[in-house]
């Protein structure tokens, strides 16, 4: 970023996402999301931004959390988890601030169940990472601050 003005990105994880590293570990891996956290702030560190990592299992507190991030943050990076396939309500919100976004998925949700394949929220993202495990967080932390430097 330029030197007045550290990015600050939003990560926004969903739900179930609090039991990292001891759900489906086969499919999730083994880091616990206090551990992708950490990861996150080194990374933010590295790259001269700063991260507030926010985990929700509740519909309303993404979207007031989504709503929130306008004028806050500069970038937000969001694994909407189960909500990817079905919230309307998160993708309008999503729509509706001018924070760009990034979605992230731990697993590849095409190589998944069928209503896995399907997300209401990516139309409304500047891109998605799936199936990268714990590094898709820090490649779209990555790329955040580089649509960031991109932009100024």
């Amino acid at each position: 970023m330029d030197t007045l003005h550290s990015a600050k990105i939003l990560v926004l994880h969903g739900p179930n996402l609090n039991l990292l590293g001891q759900r489906e570990p086969d499919v999730y891996g083994r880091l616990t999301l206090e551990q992708l956290n950490a990861r996150l702030q080194a990374k933010a560190a590295e790259l001269g931004a700063s991260v507030e990592c926010v985990q929700t299992n509740h519909e309303g507190v993404m979207v007031d959390t989504i709503q929130a991030a306008e004028g806050r943050y500069d970038f937000i990076v969001i694994n909407p988890a189960a909500f990817t396939h079905y919230s309307v309500a998160v993708r309008d919100a999503l729509a509706a601030v001018s924070v760009p976004a990034i979605e992230v998925h731990l697993s590849n949700i095409y190589q998944r169940e069928e209503f896995r394949h399907h997300s209401v929220t990516a139309a409304v993202t500047v891109g998605q990472i799936a199936g990268l495990g714990a590094q898709g967080y820090l490649l779209a932390l990555e790329a955040a601050c580089g649509i960031l430097n991109n932009r100024s």
